[in-house]
């Protein structure tokens, strides 16, 4: 959006910015967006944001890769959840704030770029975390994103009144209590994380329910389905640069590229495939309650994850077949099989059976998942034939879309 363009922008005497590169700091708080505002979309500051956190993901990649190549699943995999939470949910809370209250004023974007320097802290912390166990600047990096967050929530306080300022400050108290938390649990012994960390997250992930319980905010369906969208497409771009790694490594290699093209062909249809389907429906029109929408959006941790890690799996199947990796060939093929089937049966689940008629539609997807699934055993070869399946299924989502017999009834329009 140009910095001309104001339609996204609240008017008013709260609004706090011109469009043309001139702020003034306001002496209120921030007031709510609508969620019927026309010509809501992402805005530069947002994009920007969006693109630091690609740097904590491919750190956390790098990591897994070396992890599952060096024959260690359960520390590479362990330490990549753990990681991509913090990340995914710190992302996840700025997206809705901003969604209710982005006013685009100095104090917002100084508070944004607080949040910016956080994730860089956290990244620069991963290596430690996977290679030592220390999650100390993890968290760090974490908590100086969550209080930027709950100083704009006592912001938005300020701005509210009656039910709605009673919502910002049950965010500000509980991000608040569980910073407490983790900081806490950083400074207890090694051991304590294997206790401490799932309850923190459970509280971390309640903090919206209680916080919106009475009243919720004004988040917009339109904005927060764009805002996921684009996210996607950044992990789903991280697979894009793995198999530009295997064009690379097949060039330099002595394997040649001839015998990794299995796997950068099967790798380029799964991404590409993986963007048809998750696209193929308006999901905004689905987001009309936070009943649908919180399960929705919690949801994407298992579609944003399982996107980024297809490919950290295309790598280790480059390091197996370059014979850098000492791993099975199952192994080698489930690193990519295991996270792309985990994206269909996700996106079908969240996305796709609210709009399917019939059983054939309904099929598509979760069959597609047990077959790409079948397709590890084979090794580079099974990463080629999981991208060919997934090519198939969008294929034959497109087909059964188009018999669609009533074309005014919701449903995908070119796809599964």
């Amino acid at each position: 959006m140009a910095d001309g363009d104001d339609t996204h922008r609240p008017t008013g005497p709260h609004r706090a910015g011109t469009g043309h590169g001139r702020f003034v700091v306001p002496l209120v708080g921030m007031r709510p967006r609508g969620r019927d505002e026309p010509h809501r979309a992402a805005t530069p500051l947002e994009l920007f944001f969006d693109l630091c956190f690609v740097v904590a993901v491919a750190q956390a990649g790098a990591r897994l890769v070396h992890a599952l190549a060096e024959g260690h699943p359960a520390l590479g995999v362990g330490g990549y959840l753990a990681v991509f939470f913090a990340i995914w949910w710190a992302w996840v809370n700025f997206t809705w704030f901003a969604s209710a209250y982005d006013c685009d004023d100095v104090p917002y974007r100084l508070a944004t770029f607080t949040q910016m320097v956080g994730v860089l802290v956290l990244a620069a912390g991963i290596d430690r975390a996977f290679d030592e166990g220390d999650f100390g600047v993890v968290v760090t990096g974490y908590i100086i994103m969550r209080l930027a967050l709950t100083c704009q929530w006592l912001r938005a306080a300020r701005g509210e009144s009656g039910a709605g300022r009673r919502t910002a400050l049950r965010y500000a108290g509980g991000l608040a209590a569980v910073q407490a938390g983790w900081v806490a649990l950083v400074l207890l012994p090694d051991e304590a994380w294997a206790w401490g960390f799932l309850p923190l997250v459970a509280a971390e992930l309640a903090v919206p329910a209680i916080a919106e319980h009475r009243q919720p905010t004004g988040w917009h369906p339109h904005h927060i389905a764009e805002r996921y969208g684009l996210f996607t497409i950044i992990m789903l771009g991280e697979s894009i640069a793995a198999a530009t790694v295997g064009v690379k490594s097949g060039l330099e290699g002595e394997a040649g590229f001839p015998t990794l093209l299995p796997i950068v062909a099967g790798g380029l249809l799964i991404v590409f495939s993986a963007f048809w389907i998750y696209f193929a429906v308006p999901i905004h029109t689905y987001l009309v309650s936070d009943r649908q929408a919180f399960g929705w959006a919690y949801g994407h941790y298992v579609i944003l994850g399982a996107a980024a890690t297809v490919g950290a799996g295309i790598e280790v199947a480059v390091e197996h077949t370059t014979g850098h990796a000492g791993i099975p060939d199952w192994w080698a093929g489930a690193a990519v099989t295991v996270p792309a089937a985990l994206f269909l049966a996700a996106v079908w689940l969240l996305h796709a059976r609210h709009f399917k008629r019939g059983p054939a539609q309904q099929l598509v997807l979760p069959v597609s998942a047990v077959l790409v699934l079948a397709c590890a055993p084979a090794g580079r070869w099974g990463v080629l034939l999981a991208g060919v399946v997934m090519a198939c299924a969008v294929a034959l989502g497109v087909v059964l879309a188009s018999r669609r017999p009533d074309p005014s009834a919701p449903g995908p329009p070119g796809g599964p």
